[in-house]
């Protein structure tokens, strides 16, 4: 029996200051199946795989390969016993090639020169075999989020990787690249590779894996065949009560504007043409307004331009009455205006501080949390507390936990916190769910909704068909740097709106 296994992780405790991130869990691949990994934010799924990984020790357990205990003392270990693994943050050198990235650490050298021909012809190889399409010369940082991905996969199969992990795969990738890694997947799977696969979105579970496991708060709630279960049954059993995954949500009662894009022109880093190219449009208290588009048309520089993060090449952004275009990000923020950003780590948060203090980086000057030029830390960590409570955002050690060591999903968690306390009156929310479990989208979107009825405007920039459709009261596609189309939700379908999000279908009308 124990040789259809792949790998057996028997009996693994991991524990961190103040936590215990895995509690005796169980889990066992077999050969050439698509396990996965399903949790909460915070369940634990990510420290299991980084001691498979030998990224972490556990203090209890082992870890068999094809029935035999195995030492994992760190990556190098992993790698020879043909274990890869795809991190939710790629380990990518932005300035190195895609062949440089995936030679690296393991470079061909004859005479002690660098050989790459064989290396290139390789990479070529492997990609054309799975279907990966990458092209090895092109820089890394020129590249999409899609391909970055994609070159961690061909990482890993370079290296032989028997054993391929992903963690989180599709967080950062639009409907279209994340059938295309489903397609890849299952091609690996059919080649005979054995594939742990983290997620917490429950489609992709039913649609690509064979098994899947269930953690909850660092405990193992069981293993089920996909076939054999539903969506709803393995949310019960992620979050431990049963989800809606039906929005509910009032008519709306649109009022003053309280944000006008005036013929926006956003330049492109990348592209010869406008990143943003002549947008106009208006957002109004109490109503939820979404940008909707495939990934890279323009909706991250158009947030940029809106927030303060990039310069308008032309046009105006007027809030509350007031043109604020050449106005200071502080400005914006003082005033009413809350941005949760589209890349939580490079300008969200602050990953070396500590929570209390990434949960006042916008406040630490007001009255409440200063004293004569002195920061009130009683003041702060109070404020914190109440944060941390109200939101349900789980760390080791509290408000004094270094943000770096939360999970993605509770580093998303204090951002919302933070910009919704603010109480604005527009908030710019880029991709609210990226990342978060079903629970915590559930949350995240009752709160949207909660900022509207409150009179609020909000401005919603997101990638899920799903989320387009249920949360909004109004969508403006995005294609090619212009908006293409203006639509009700309530009247239009996910079909009409990918054929505007793919730019085969615009309206006449200059919005």
């Amino acid at each position: 029996m124990a040789d259809q296994y792949a790998i057996e992780m028997l009996n693994i405790t991991k524990r961190f200051p103040g936590i215990v991130a895995n509690d005796n869990i169980t889990l066992r691949l077999k050969k050439g199946e698509i396990h996965a990994l399903l949790g909460e934010n915070g369940a634990g799924k990510s420290t299991l795989m980084s001691v498979l990984f030998g990224l972490y020790q556990a203090e209890e357990g082992i870890i068999k390969k094809d029935g035999v205990e195995v030492q994992i003392k760190d990556p190098n270990d992993a790698n020879e016993l043909g274990i890869g693994m795809v991190h939710q943050h790629f380990k990518l050198v932005d300035c190195f090639s895609v062949l440089d990235n995936i030679i690296l650490g393991v470079e061909p050298s004859k005479y002690g020169f660098l050989q790459k021909r064989e290396a290139r012809q390789k990479v070529i190889d492997l990609s054309n075999r799975y279907g990966l399409m990458v092209d090895p010369d092109a820089k890394v940082e020129d590249i999409t989020v899609g391909m970055q991905q994609r070159t961690e996969i061909l990482k890993m199969l370079y290296r032989d990787s028997e054993i391929l992990i992903f963690d989180e795969p599709t967080a950062v990738l639009t409907p279209q690249e994340i059938q295309e890694l489903m397609k890849i997947m299952k091609n690996l799977a059919s080649e005979g590779k054995s594939i742990l696969f983290i997620s917490h979105k429950l489609q992709e579970i039913m649609e690509v894996s064979d098994r899947c496991t269930v953690l909850r708060k660092g405990k193992c709630v069981g293993t089920v065949n996909t076939n054999e279960t539903s969506m709803e049954a393995l949310s019960a059993m992620m979050v431990g009560r049963n989800v809606n995954f039906h929005v509910e949500k009032d008519e709306h009662e649109p009022g003053d504007v309280i944000l006008k894009v005036d013929d926006m022109s956003v330049a492109s880093k990348t592209k010869g043409k406008d990143a943003v190219d002549h947008v106009s449009f208006e957002v109004r208290k109490g109503e939820i307004v979404c940008i909707a588009g495939i990934d890279g048309n323009g909706q991250t520089e158009l947030a940029y331009g809106i927030t303060g993060l990039e310069p308008l090449k032309n046009g105006a952004v007027i809030y509350k009455g007031e043109d604020i275009t050449k106005k200071s990000i502080r400005h914006r923020s003082i005033n009413g205006m809350s941005h949760i950003p589209e890349d939580r780590h490079k300008h969200g948060l602050v990953l070396d501080y500590s929570l209390e203090y990434n949960l006042v980086l916008q406040r630490y000057f007001e009255p409440e949390f200063t004293n004569k030029g002195f920061l009130n830390r009683k003041a702060i960590r109070e404020y914190a507390d109440r944060l941390i409570q109200e939101h349900d955002i789980r760390s080791g050690q509290g408000a004094i936990t270094t943000v770096r060591s939360m999970s993605g999903g509770n580093q998303q968690k204090a951002i919302i916190a933070r910009e919704i306390d603010k109480d604005p009156d527009l908030l710019i929310a880029v991709q609210p769910t990226r990342g978060v479990d079903v629970g915590a989208i559930e949350t995240i979107h009752k709160q949207l909704i909660e900022q509207r009825d409150a009179g609020k405007a909000v401005l919603l920039f997101s990638l899920e068909l799903d989320e387009v459709m249920d949360i909004p009261d109004r969508i403006l596609v995005m294609f090619e740097g212009q908006i293409v189309g203006e639509l009700d939700p309530k009247k239009t379908t996910q079909e009409e709106l990918g054929l505007y999000m793919a730019g085969a279908k615009r309206d006449e009308v200059k919005l």
